[in-house]
């Protein structure tokens, strides 16, 4: 019909017109995490809710779950792994209290989502996957948008990075019996 023909011709006009449209539509959707799922359950840090406004989560979830990036859930990603929900890793990264100077160490990469907004705060990060795929396709999404202050590792994150430490946070989004205390005799005086 008559718009179907008209969307043909604003796209034959203006290529990029429906992915501006589809970025539009995510971004509003960010906007709307930000103050319903995050603003309103009490989370304040200013610089937190800055960048959980700009990273683009729905480039960290598998295509067919793209629409849902902006539900307040965790969603599944390769290797039987999850992605936190957005809340999670607001509150998570609130409490940590990442600083400009900040050198990060974060166990369990999974998707990079968390990875981004800690590395948008962070002097320098380094984040261990135990699965190969996830870190290599972590690393592409994170490189695709202009982070580069973080290093890679694939390994037992049970053991942190001895060689690279100490750390002034440690963040763990992996599930443990208890804290390794690798982790603790990695964490810098007052990390």
């Amino acid at each position: 019909g008559a718009a179907g023909r008209r969307g043909r011709d604003t796209l034959e006009r203006h290529p990029m017109a429906l992915f501006t449209n589809h970025e539009d539509a995510f971004r509003k959707r960010r906007q709307g995490m930000v103050e319903q799922h995050l603003r309103a359950r009490g989370l304040r840090d200013e610089r937190v809710l800055a960048v959980m406004l700009d990273i683009p989560r729905e480039r960290f979830v598998p295509k067919p779950l793209q629409q849902d990036a902006y539900e307040d859930r965790a969603l599944g990603i390769d290797e039987g792994q999850t992605i936190s929900q957005p809340f999670m890793v607001a509150f998570m990264t609130e409490l940590l209290d990442v600083r400009p100077d900040s050198r990060v160490l974060e166990i369990g990469t999974g998707s990079g989502y968390q990875t981004a907004v800690l590395a948008r705060l962070a002097g320098h990060l380094h984040t261990i996957e135990r699965f190969g795929s996830l870190s290599r396709h972590a690393g592409k999404t994170l490189a695709d948008l202009g982070l580069q202050n973080v290093t890679f590792h694939i390994a037992d994150g049970t053991l942190g990075l001895p060689d690279h430490g100490p750390f002034d946070r440690i963040l763990v989004t992996a599930g443990a019996p208890r804290v390794p205390r690798a982790l603790t005799d990695q964490l810098a005086y007052n990390g």
